[in-house]
């Protein structure tokens, strides 16, 4: 006969369910979707971004460097074994994103705040479909 201890921290409660995982999945389909478009539409300069960009306040030589940036914060956050660091890029990305929208006076729940729900969903999405990160965070996310 063993002894086990229970830890509430490596219990198998932290490991995501099934269906958490899957909607974790589904939830960093979407959000790398949408921001894989708008880096996309950077890296070609297309020239409705460009304007848009200029109208924030930034060169437009500054797009490319801007959509390669993403594109770079996107590929380290869905590699598994990279996707926290890419998550907390992302969240460096999304501030400055943020930052320029108050820069120019965007109404705030529709354009500055925009950016803060992207990075909740970057966030939930990666708690969701990893157990390291759950371990670390702690089951119920905010207890300790």
């Amino acid at each position: 006969m063993t002894l086990t201890s229970h830890n509430p921290v490596t219990s198998t409660s932290t490991r995501p369910s099934r269906a958490g995982r899957r909607t974790g999945q589904v939830i960093t389909t979407l959000t790398v979707l949408f921001l894989l478009f708008d880096a996309v539409t950077k890296l070609l300069r297309v020239p409705a971004v460009v304007e848009a960009t200029v109208r924030f306040g930034f060169p437009a030589s500054s797009v490319t460097v801007i959509g390669g940036l993403l594109a770079g914060c996107l590929v380290l956050y869905v590699v598994p074994r990279t996707a926290p660091l890419g998550a907390v890029l992302l969240t460096g990305y999304l501030g400055g994103a943020m930052c320029a929208q108050l820069r120019v006076e965007a109404p705030l729940f529709g354009n500055v705040l925009f950016p803060v729900y992207v990075g909740v969903l970057v966030w939930v999405g990666l708690y969701l479909r990893s157990a390291a990160l759950r371990r670390f965070v702690g089951p119920a996310g905010l207890t300790r």
